[in-house]
């Protein structure tokens, strides 16, 4: 990866990661509320041996390097979350193979289309499921948006973090039709989705960890 390119996805992978190790119980507990629970320790498990092998994955550019974390993430987190997450990450790196090691905004929202198309089919669902897509397709559609209209990186993350955090907000209105939380039917309803409050919270951490990058 050259320079520039490699510091921007290392930032950003990087934060997903503590992120997610960060807010285990947090997750776990919104999870808990009609899941089994054990979301955030699942995903904070996958993504700790993330931190721990960091300096061992292999980065030539960006697409390996979006591959590789892909496959340790599917490797390590368990239940449905692991291969989830993962194949988000790889059909990313997959996008980003076409890019070579352009990060143009373009380039960005590619990458996420074709994260969330995979998570839809690895996942069998789709907005309004009540599931990490009700966040991730919204967020994805505002910085496509704000991109179009010539906003700069940081103008970027701060919508979609005020997007995805409006998304994941909405989904306690939802009954979920995915999931251990879709056994408990019309109970689901009256909590959010813990794995779109998840993608709330990593992107605000993105975007926070953005800022701090600018301005030191």
């Amino acid at each position: 990866m050259s320079g520039e390119a490699q510091q921007r996805v290392e930032l950003v992978v990087r934060t997903i990661a503590q992120t997610a190790v960060d807010n285990e119980k947090y997750f776990g507990d919104l999870d808990a509320v009609v899941g089994d629970g054990d979301f955030g320790y699942s995903l904070a498990r996958g993504f700790e041996k993330v931190l721990e092998g960091w300096d061992d994955i292999d980065r030539p550019d960006i697409s390996t390097f979006l591959k590789k974390v892909g496959m340790i993430v599917t490797s390590r987190i368990g239940g449905t979350s692991g291969p989830i997450w993962g194949t988000g990450f790889m059909r990313a790196g997959m996008a980003a193979a076409d890019s070579g090691s352009d990060l143009s905004g373009d380039a960005v929202v590619r990458m996420l289309r074709a994260a969330t198309d995979g998570i839809k089919a690895r996942g069998q669902s789709d907005v309004g499921d009540k599931t990490l897509l009700d966040a991730l397709v919204p967020m994805t559609d505002r910085i496509e948006q704000e991109i179009q209209s010539g906003a700069d990186a940081g103008a970027v993350l701060a919508a979609a973090a005020q997007t995805a955090r409006g998304a994941a907000d909405a989904t306690v209105d939802m009954v979920a039709k995915r999931g251990r939380a879709s056994y408990t039917g019309e109970r689901s309803k009256g909590s959010v989705d813990a794995g779109a409050m998840a993608v709330a919270v990593i992107v605000e951490q993105i975007h926070e960890a953005w800022k701090t990058k600018e301005t030191s």
